[in-house]
């Protein structure tokens, strides 16, 4: 009776196993499909949700830039700068926040160079300090303030870097090097 009992049993295994192997076999394409389906899309997000602290923080930088940007310095023309390097007053700053290597090329009369990499750390410094790391007088918040720099981009930060720092009347020439250069080059007589 034992051995027709094991005979049983393992007729009902093979019976169960036979009807898994005959499900998996049925299923089995269907399962591939959906696979490799699944396997060519695209994952809808890799990044794993943000943290209301860090949704917060985001949401509060985007209202800062909305903020910076409804502000935009007055910008200044050629025809209005022209006078103003052809009879500096004290009371007027021209800065030429390009780079050393590129103010080699030439500056506008009568600007200094400060440089847009150093200028918001410069502009920090105490008068003295301001001095002896530049070799001129640092520009006061009441002084007028005109940027430039090679084609208008710059001297726009430069600005907001300025508004930033206190700064008030800050003008800016978007036309900057590249329009001064040619402005100059067209008004000298032909040979």
């Amino acid at each position: 009776m034992a051995s027709l009992a094991r005979t049983g049993i393992a007729r009902n295994i093979r019976v169960v196993t036979r009807r898994n192997i005959a499900l998996a076999v049925r299923a089995r394409p269907t399962l591939t499909s959906l696979a490799r389906f699944n396997s060519s899309q695209a994952p809808s997000s890799t990044k794993p949700p943000s943290a209301p602290e860090q949704l917060k923080k985001k949401a509060t930088l985007e209202r800062q830039d909305d903020l910076q940007r409804d502000w935009d310095a007055k910008v200044i023309s050629y025809e209005e700068l022209f006078p103003i390097t052809e009879s500096p007053t004290p009371d007027t700053y021209l800065v030429d926040v390009r780079e050393p290597n590129e103010v080699i090329q030439g500056m506008i009369p009568s600007a200094v160079n400060l440089p847009l990499t150093v200028l918001a750390d410069s502009l920090h410094l105490s008068p003295e300090a301001f001095l002896q790391k530049h070799g001129f007088d640092k520009p006061k918040k009441s002084q007028r303030v005109i940027f430039y720099c090679r084609s208008g981009m710059r001297s726009t930060s430069a600005s907001d870097v300025a508004k930033r720092n206190g700064y008030k009347n800050i003008l800016n020439y978007k036309g900057s090097w590249l329009e001064w250069t040619e402005k100059q080059n067209t008004q000298k007589p032909s040979a």
